[in-house]
């Protein structure tokens, strides 16, 4: 490998791996312009689609071209391999880990192992999985501490928008003490399509049909995916060390239109708060359906907008606010991810 080079290992190549690796595509030129490194991906995962391995690096146009008109990797591909994404965290030659493998939500797993693999191995990971920062953020973080690595997340919560980096990177010495947020877009469109009058069995299969709703949508209503977040924030913002069973979660699948229309006869509007803050050193977190006054920030988030507050001791509360995210955008924060390592890393040597 050149001195020149940085190699990267994508565990799955759902939507996201591929608009990543288009992105990839797209600014590799700039990247080398820039930072002088060629960025080459030298093994890509995926659970039932097949795998790729060459540490002289993948031709990634004919990856996604096979993508695209076969729906798998061609079996002709002389770059074809039989390992598995655990395989290639431990085996494989690269130099940065990019875990995108779906979230499983009660667990985290096999993506925590897939990144602590990596580490151990002293190799940089990035994440888009929540999953490994909801259940074991501490642990991967005092072990990237001990092996020298880095360890990034920012898709993890917000897709790309810059959440754990504009506290990390700007409000230095802030103590965070409270976080709170809207976070699940399915849940956001539920409730207004609700609002609306329409029949819930009606709205999920609306839901369904335009993207914004899951095949099986009961980890959205249920409140699990906002838990999920939830934790992940908290234990990087707050150091709170906890998994998402310990959010106090209620779901949405109780509000009804009845609720609703109360709520706005109060001049209120219903949306599943996240909400998480230390009080004497003890942090709650919960996640529930609260009535928010009509005419705030928060009442005005809907579709696939989210929000999310943190207060702190010096700079008081701050709120950013992801408008309507494409496929794109989530892409670009672990592209992001990736320009800090070669940044913080590679840069100046």
């Amino acid at each position: 490998m050149g001195k020149c080079d940085i190699s990267l290992a994508i565990l799955g190549f759902g939507n996201v791996g591929q608009a990543f690796a288009r992105l990839l595509l797209e600014k590799h030129e700039e990247i080398f312009e820039r930072y002088g490194f060629n960025i080459k991906v030298a093994a890509i995962s995926t659970g039932s689609r097949g795998s790729l391995l060459n540490s002289n690096g993948i031709h990634l146009k004919r990856a996604l071209k096979d993508m695209s008109e076969l729906g798998r990797f061609n079996k002709e591909n002389p770059d074809c391999s039989v390992m598995n994404s655990m395989e290639i965290a431990k085996n494989a030659d690269y130099d940065v880990l990019v875990e995108l493998t779906p979230l499983k939500i009660f667990s985290g797993q096999p993506a925590i192992e897939h990144i602590a693999s990596a580490i151990e191995r002293k190799k940089h990971a990035i994440s888009a999985n929540k999953g490994p920062i909801a259940w074991a953020y501490k642990n991967l973080k005092e072990k990237a501490l001990e092996y020298g690595v880095k360890f990034y997340f920012e898709t993890a919560v917000m897709d790309g928008t810059p959440v754990f980096n504009l506290v990390d990177e700007t409000l230095k010495l802030c103590k965070v003490t409270e976080v709170r947020g809207i976070l699940n877009s399915t849940t956001n469109f539920v409730l207004e399509e609700l609002s609306k009058g329409k029949n819930y069995d009606d709205v999920i299969m609306e839901g369904k049909k335009r993207g914004f709703v899951e095949a099986d949508p009961s980890m959205d209503i249920e409140g699990w995916d906002a838990a999920a977040k939830t934790a992940a924030l908290l234990n990087v913002l707050m150091d709170a060390n906890i998994t998402p069973l310990d959010v106090e979660r209620e779901g949405i699948e109780t509000i009804t239109v009845e609720k609703i229309k109360e709520a706005e006869k109060r001049g209120n509007t219903i949306k599943l708060v996240c909400s998480g803050k230390n009080t004497e050193g003890k942090i709650a977190a919960s996640v529930a359906p609260r009535e928010v006054p009509k005419g705030t920030l928060y009442a005005s988030i809907s579709g696939t907008t989210s929000v999310v507050s943190i207060t702190t001791d010096l700079m008081g509360t701050i709120s950013v606010v992801e408008h309507d995210p494409e496929i794109e955008q989530t892409a670009y924060g672990v592209f992001s991810d990736l320009i800090r390592v070669i940044s913080n890393c590679y840069h100046n040597k």
